[in-house]
């Protein structure tokens, strides 16, 4: 598989880390991720950027089951 040579960053300058869960409100890196990035190479910055979808994805699930429970409360 060809891996692209270079990935951007995922950074949409909305740079708030939560407290509670130690991501990026913006980006949904960790704190780690956002300091290794500049010095990662592209299989370490798509791997990365997989942990980061999948987070996504599962706040939005949550979310998405969050407001379904309050839907039917009313």
């Amino acid at each position: 598989m060809n891996r692209p040579r270079y990935v951007e960053s995922p950074c949409i300058s909305v740079c708030q880390l939560d407290e509670a869960s130690g991501l990026c409100r913006g980006c949904w890196r960790t704190r780690d991720e956002i300091a290794a990035w500049g010095q990662a190479d592209s299989d370490t910055r798509l791997a990365i950027l997989e942990k980061l979808h999948e987070r996504r994805e599962q706040a939005r699930g949550a979310r998405r089951r969050e407001n379904r429970r309050r839907a039917k409360r009313t």
